[in-house]
């Protein structure tokens, strides 16, 4: 694919290095909530989900207003910003001497949002409307080419203290600003940009303009159950790994690297492909019937090869959230874009309040019952919920399967 605009493979390079930043704690985020809280590794799959769900909720208070504020002053000043309070936030974690100072760090970067919305909408600003859920799936594949460095990384690096990839996700973090502010153009033209204004800094304001648009509700609807229901690989991965099939950090960090080679490559060579063979409403629905097989497998499968397959296979999820955000990016003007990915990041925090609070929850209960595939169970269910939403209020509706 080529690039409309030198901004574009930029903000994919932000996301690759900010994803490598994310990768590299996760496989020692479990220690270190043991080591801080002195608990079993079914009580620290509880704090871990409250820990998101805080990072959640300040989160979905700030994205409307990242978003309507990279509306008025650009792309490139609020993914400066942003990048910058990660870094303050993963080096605070990396000296955190209890659980409430990891708390406090989960919060900081809730408030300073996630480099996803602004990088979204640079490339709804730069790209036509039929080539953004290609473009999407790009900034899907650079998320998932740093799951291939960040765990594996993490996994090495736990060789020298749990404490380690906290330090390595501040530096990435720091260097990634750093690129945004040396090399990435502006993307928001004068012209587009419109004044701020609080009554539209937040989810429901930042989604006046689509639903004025109509029939957004049931994209809106399945947007947020499909992100719950994906909140079990952050949430619930690095504890069922240990749980369900006793692996070690190293084992949990490649994994985590296989999962994001299947999602990089997907997203590469099939996104773009399956949108234009069958259009987007279609490939959602491919990606969830995906989704609800591979999770059900997960459920019970407890062999390493098991889990190898299935992670092959669940790249096919990754077909989901491109093609819905571009279905969704088509019915918003310029002015409204940046808004428009702050809403969506929103409904992410939505679900990211609802999701680990659900999945650990369910990880924890069936743990305690020796199952440990009560998240993936739940993830399934929700997948064949959000695919009777999208078939029956968006596709069917539409006429698209006629």
């Amino acid at each position: 694919m080529r690039f409309d605009h030198r901004a574009v493979p930029i903000a994919l390079i932000a996301m690759l290095i900010d994803s490598v930043g994310f990768g590299i704690v996760l496989p020692v985020l479990p220690s270190l909530i043991v080591e801080l809280g002195n608990v079993g590794l079914a009580e620290a799959s509880r704090i871990g989900g409250y820990m998101l769900a805080v990072y959640a909720v300040t989160h979905f208070f700030a994205g409307p207003v990242i978003g309507s504020l990279s509306d008025r002053y650009g792309r490139r000043r609020v993914l400066l910003i942003s990048l910058t309070c990660f870094g303050i936030d993963y080096a605070l974690m990396a000296v955190a001497p209890t659980l409430a100072w990891l708390f406090l760090g989960r919060a900081i970067a809730g408030v300073a949002g996630a480099t996803y919305g602004p990088a979204n909408a640079v490339i709804a600003d730069v790209t036509p409307p039929e080539r953004r859920g290609q473009a999407f799936g790009l900034l899907g594949a650079a998320f998932g080419g740093g799951f291939i460095i960040g765990p594996a990384i993490g996994g090495l690096l736990v060789d020298f203290g749990a404490r380690a990839p906290f330090v390595a996700a501040a530096a990435l973090a720091f260097v990634n600003a750093l690129v945004i502010l040396a090399f990435m153009p502006e993307t928001l033209a004068p012209a587009n940009r419109r004044a701020f204004e609080w009554r539209r800094a937040n989810a429901i304001g930042a989604f006046a303009p689509l639903l004025r648009a109509g029939g957004a509700k049931a994209l809106l609807a399945g947007a947020v159950v499909w992100q719950i229901a994906h909140m079990v690989y952050p949430s619930t991965w690095s504890f069922f790994a240990e749980i369900a099939l006793g692996w070690d950090a190293r084992a949990i960090g490649w994994s985590l690297a296989a999962s994001g080679v299947s999602m990089m490559l997907a997203q590469i060579f099939l996104t773009g492909r399956a949108i234009r063979r069958f259009g987007e409403e279609r490939t959602v629905l491919i990606g969830l019937a995906a989704g609800a097989i591979v999770f059900a497998g997960y459920a019970v499968a407890r062999e390493g090869w098991q889990i190898y397959a299935l992670i092959a296979a669940g790249a096919l999820t990754g077909l989901v959230f491109p093609s819905i955000n571009a279905i969704l990016s088509a019915r918003v003007d310029a002015s409204n874009q940046g808004a428009l990915q702050g809403g969506m990041a929103s409904l992410a925090s939505v679900a990211a309040i609802v999701g680990p609070l659900a999945m650990t929850q369910a990880l924890a209960f069936g743990a305690e019952r020796s199952f440990g595939g009560g998240a993936f169970s739940l993830a399934a269910a929700l997948c064949v919920v959000t695919f009777s939403i999208f078939l029956f209020g968006v596709v069917l509706r539409r006429g698209q399967l006629a």
